[in-house]
C-alpha cells in the first residue's frame, strides 16, 4: 500500500510558497508555541512541528474533522507528540491564554464567519512577546486561490488586526501570491 503524500510535501506549491521558508523568516525556534489557526491537514502546523522540536508545542485547529484526522494521522506517523490537533470554529476557540510565540493564519483569514472575533482570540492566545501572523492572497486576480472578491486587502486586515488592539509590526510580499503581516501586543 502507498503512503499518501502530505500537502505539505506538494512540490509545485512549495516553488510558490514553502513552508519551512515562511517559518523560518517569521523566526519560529526550538521551542516555541506555534498555534496554527485553520491548519487544514497540516502544511505549516506539521512543518512547525519538525522545527520546534520536543520542547515546544503545536497548537493547530481546524473545522473540517477530516483534515484534523488527517494531521493527528501525520503527526503520530512521525511521532511528532509536541503538535495537538482539535476540530473548532475558529470564533470560538481559545486554546490557551498568554502561552503562544505566534499565532499564525495561513491564508484563511477570510475564510472566517467572524474575523475579527478570531484576532482579538488570537491576541488571547499570546504571550506578551508574542506575535500574530497572517499570510494571506493578496487581493488581486490570479488564476489560483479564493475568488477576488472573497480575499481582503492588506488595509482591511490591518484595520482588523489594529482594532484587536495589536499594533502592526511589518508588512511585506511573501511571493508571487501572497502577503504578509506581523502584529504584536
Amino acid at each position: 500500500m502507498s503512503r499518501r503524500r502530505h500537502p505539505a510535501d506538494d512540490p509545485e506549491r512549495r516553488k510558490w510558497q514553502d513552508p519551512y521558508v515562511i517559518l523560518s523568516s517569521i523566526g519560529v525556534r526550538e521551542g516555541d508555541v506555534f498555534v496554527d489557526v485553520g491548519c487544514g491537514e497540516g502544511y505549516f502546523a506539521l512543518p512547525a512541528a519538525r522545527r520546534i522540536g520536543k520542547k515546544g508545542q503545536v497548537y493547530a485547529i481546524d473545522i473540517n474533522e477530516e483534515a484534523v484526522a488527517q494531521l493527528r494521522r501525520q503527526a503520530d506517523d512521525e511521532g511528532l507528540s509536541q503538535l495537538q490537533a482539535f476540530t473548532a470554529r475558529a470564533e470560538e476557540a481559545v486554546l490557551c491564554d498568554g502561552c503562544a510565540d505566534i499565532v499564525f493564519f495561513g491564508n484563511d483569514l477570510h475564510d472566517f464567519s467572524d474575523p475579527g472575533q478570531v484576532i482579538m482570540n488570537a491576541r488571547t492566545m499570546l504571550k506578551t512577546s508574542g506575535r500574530v501572523v497572517d499570510l494571506d492572497w493578496k487581493a488581486e486576480p490570479m488564476d489560483i486561490g479564493p475568488p477576488v472578491e472573497r480575499r481582503f486587502s492588506v488595509e482591511r486586515v490591518k484595520h482588523m488586526i489594529q482594532s484587536a488592539r495589536l499594533q502592526i509590526l511589518s508588512v511585506q510580499e511573501a511571493g508571487p501570491y501572497h502577503y504578509m503581516i506581523i502584529a504584536a501586543r
